[in-house]
């Protein structure tokens, strides 16, 4: 592979994690969607895009290899291809997760849900904001910018911790609405593991600029 064609192959790996990065965002999106709308179509299109993120992590992890392999990249290079590795697998879990929070969807059908959704959208937004931030502080090496993700996060734990305490609430009232107190709860935790995967990319955001992990999930 010529030293050019080897750059433009770098180039090309940054814009692809991009893509999937975005294709990640559209699946929380849609499966949060699906859930407050009862849209069993939104859910099925969260499957197929969890699918396209599956087959996109393996094309980018192979090229990744081939360029490691081929071109023996050195320094800032080789590490940028390091946590490219990294970050397309944080991707990949997060749609995992999205992935999940359809498939409750399609369990609860038409059941009517047992209180308005107003946290669990909440929470979408700042986990497809998260994932957006990280992404833009690991193109640009930002490293403030990943540095505030830490908020984010917090925030996510809040609002999960709030939904917790409410469902919890109601099934102490309504003992015939844990099953779908559960999968509520469940959609939370997914969520709030989303934001744990995306502070993962700030962290190697962090390293890939200045050569030092530091833990932001405290």
């Amino acid at each position: 592979m010529a030293r050019v064609s080897y750059h433009a192959e770098l180039d090309a790996l940054r814009r692809d994690l991009l893509r999937m990065g975005t294709q990640v965002e559209e699946a929380i999106r849609l499966a949060v969607e699906s859930l407050k709308e009862r849209n069993a179509e939104k859910a099925h299109r969260v499957l197929a895009l969890e699918d396209e993120v599956d087959r996109m992590e393996l094309d980018i992890e192979r090229r990744c290899l081939n360029l490691i392999a081929l071109q023996q990249p050195m320094a800032g290079d080789l590490r940028q291809i390091g946590m490219t590795l990294k970050v397309i697998t944080d991707l990949e879990r997060m749609a995992d997760h999205a992935h999940d929070i359809a498939k409750v969807t399609l369990r609860l059908g038409d059941e009517p849900l047992i209180k308005p959704l107003v946290d669990i959208p909440r929470m979408a937004e700042v986990a497809e904001k998260m994932v957006r931030d990280g992404l833009k502080a690991f193109v640009e090496g930002d490293v403030e910018l990943a540095r505030a993700m830490v908020a984010r996060d917090d925030e996510l734990d809040h609002l999960f911790n709030q939904i917790f305490r409410e469902l919890l609430m109601i099934m102490r009232e309504k003992p015939g609405t844990v099953d779908q107190a559960t999968q509520l709860l469940m959609v939370g935790s997914h969520l709030e593991r989303i934001g744990d995967h995306a502070t993962n990319l700030a962290e190697w955001v962090i390293y890939l600029v200045t050569g030092v992990r530091q833990e932001l999930n405290d």
